[in-house]
């Protein structure tokens, strides 16, 4: 039996973001794809390479192993294919961006045509792309988050607040009447009681807002765990439940009365966003025409 390169993209995917389906996203395939290259790595090297659970995949010690093995082999091949793949112009710079998928289809997505340079896409978790920027695999990421790395720089370009938010046919009345009144004791307890979406990528939104508010971290799990903030909004318009998410990616639901803001916080509980990039980079020109979009973009839309 043979190995295939593809099989152990898959598996670092899996490992880094901790589910079938945030791999899928990442790679650009099915889940049932990156179920078929785990399934095919494992019998390969004849070892159980997770623990499959209802919400992350687990590495076992040996996938631990493997993942210290084949990371830095697959980073240099990822650098050297972006370096040296034959390209239809050989004068289009290719310039690697990270961000969350709902930014890229909130801002960028609609301007990558007009784009005169080659672009990739890449989305996972915050702290990987900042381990990719340092290392020179991508070049520009869009974050809620900074990092210690010497050589990369952060400019703050726009903030997200964190809201909670209803599907239409909610019933709030309670809900409203515990926050006229201030009553966050019982305001937790109705929102406890109540159906919840959320997505394996997004937990930290809803524990961060809970322990805010309530002082505490939330002792219930989500009744719907979906692939990503996009389904959450559309799973909520005109539908019942609750989800916390950042406002510009619900403005539009709210303002087409799709959804319903309920609350934002007894203080509004915002993020900053960043431009991180390189301190010394050859792609200036490049990077600043896609900073603009972005600012162009929430300066319309958030003021």
């Amino acid at each position: 039996m043979q190995s295939n390169f593809e099989w152990f993209r898959t598996f670092k995917a899996i490992y880094e973001t901790g589910t079938l389906s945030a791999a899928a996203q990442q790679l650009f395939i099915s889940q049932p794809g990156v179920s078929l290259h785990l399934n095919s790595l494992e019998a390969y090297t004849g070892y159980k390479l997770f623990d499959r659970s209802a919400r992350k995949m687990v590495p076992t010690e040996k996938g631990k192993i493997l993942y210290n093995f084949i990371l830095e082999p697959i980073q240099k091949l990822a650098a050297a294919e972006q370096h040296f793949h034959k390209r239809a112009d050989k004068d289009r710079a290719t310039i690697s961006i990270g961000m969350c998928f709902e930014t890229f289809q909130y801002t960028l997505e609609e301007h990558v045509s007009d784009l005169d340079f080659n672009l990739i896409i890449k989305f996972g978790d915050y702290k990987i792309m900042h381990q990719d920027l340092d290392n020179g695999l991508l070049d520009l990421v869009i974050t809620p988050q900074k990092s210690t790395h010497k050589n990369l720089c952060y400019h703050p370009f726009s903030k997200e607040k964190i809201v909670l938010i209803a599907g239409n046919n909610t019933d709030l009345t309670s809900i409203e009447k515990s926050l006229n009144h201030k009553d966050y004791k019982a305001l937790k307890n109705e929102l406890k009681n109540n159906l919840w979406y959320s997505t394996a990528a997004d937990m930290e939104h809803l524990k961060h807002f809970w322990k805010e508010n309530f002082k505490e971290h939330p002792d219930f799990k989500p009744n719907y765990i979906v692939p990503n903030i996009s389904s959450i909004i559309r799973c909520l318009s005109e539908g019942n439940g609750f989800s916390i998410v950042p406002d510009f990616l619900c403005q539009e639901a709210l303002n087409s009365g799709k959804i319903k803001l309920v609350w934002q916080g007894e203080k509004p509980l915002e993020n900053t966003l960043y431009f991180g990039s390189r301190k010394n980079t050859i792609y200036e020109k490049e990077i600043e025409q896609l900073q603009q979009i972005f600012v162009d973009k929430w300066c319309k839309d958030l003021g």
